[in-house]
């Protein structure tokens, strides 16, 4: 696994990129700081996309019947095997660390 930190003006288009890639994921959210602890906003929903708005200064996670935003995110990192994502962790101009997980979904047989 390679981690890497990710320069503010990738965060739009690396984004973009993994969206059209994340078909059949889940994520987990947790999300920590001093004042809240560590708690986990979202476990293991399906994930339908990551964005990153430059204008509005937000990082967007899209899960189903979940809209996580990320106010003035001020360092990403990622977390990789090969090509594929693993985690990612947000830091925003609070220290608030936001963590998402990945993994691919369960399919059920029919």
């Amino acid at each position: 696994m390679s981690t890497e930190q990710l320069a503010k003006t990738e965060w739009r288009p690396y984004f973009d990129r993994l969206s059209k890639a994340l078909t059949a994921k889940q994520a987990e959210i947790e999300v920590s700081s001093l004042m809240l602890g560590n708690q986990i906003e979202a476990g293991w929903i399906p994930l339908l996309g990551i964005t990153y708005d430059s204008a509005d200064d937000v990082l967007e996670v899209f899960l189903e019947g979940l809209d996580h935003r990320i106010q003035h995110p001020q360092t990403v990192f990622v977390e990789q095997v090969g090509v594929e994502l693993k985690s990612l962790e947000v830091i925003d101009d609070e220290d608030t660390r936001q963590i998402i997980r990945l993994r691919d979904s369960v399919l059920l047989p029919h």
